[in-house]
């Protein structure tokens, strides 16, 4: 199960909001569970991290 913190880097990188280097190691995490993928120099969700997104109840305009 994903943590608020997980969840809220997804937010952020659905927004294309750039985060702090704190949750660099969240964002790791989430690349190599599936939920997002690196394009060149930004990151995006993939299905499985848009899903989590949506079954959390978050909103990718909150965060």
């Amino acid at each position: 199960m994903l943590t608020d913190t997980q969840i809220a880097v997804l937010c952020d990188i659905g927004q294309s909001i750039a985060f702090s280097d704190d949750k660099r190691d969240e964002l790791l995490r989430l690349i190599v569970d599936g939920y997002v993928q690196k394009d060149g120099d930004t990151y995006e969700l993939i299905a499985k991290g848009e899903a989590a997104v949506v079954e959390r109840g978050a909103g990718l305009n909150e965060a």
